[in-house]
């Protein structure tokens, strides 16, 4: 295949574990993620919310719930929402949310190109709220 400048194209991909940034454009950045043992159901103790942009994710492979948390300052209710594939899901400016994926997920992140920790704040889930997204995803998933 022939070379082409990256004036013309930009050609990503990420197959290793976790959450990467891709590719920054103006105000934009598109992510993608896959698969990380942090994100077993078992393991997630917290939420995060992105104080100054909604996040949009997409499905391309796999199974991912989302995880939407209600609450202001910290987490009151507990959502689960079994993503399909190539669906949009825009989690909006403000709204506390995690995810746990399949081995073979990878999901497309879309987000403002300064969203940083300083605006991503994370509240820690309680011992129950933490029992509870296992029960939510054992509903959805056979674990």
């Amino acid at each position: 295949m022939p070379i082409i400048s990256e004036a013309l194209i930009e050609i990503r991909e990420h197959n290793e574990p976790d959450y990467m940034p891709m590719i920054d454009y103006q105000t934009w950045r598109v992510a993608l993620m896959n698969y990380t043992p942090d994100l077993l159901p078992e393991k997630i103790n917290r939420m995060q919310k992105h104080t100054e942009t909604d996040e949009v994710f997409v499905l391309m492979k796999g199974h991912c719930i989302l995880l939407i948390g209600e609450g202001e300052e910290g987490v009151t209710k507990i959502h689960a929402v079994d993503m399909e594939l190539y669906k949009l899901y825009n989690v909006k400016r403000g709204v506390w949310h995690s995810h746990t994926f399949s081995e073979d997920a990878r999901v497309l992140i879309v987000e403002n190109r300064d969203t940083v920790v300083e605006n991503s704040p994370f509240v820690s889930l309680s011992e129950s709220q933490c029992e509870e997204v296992i029960e939510l995803t054992k509903k959805r998933w056979s674990l």
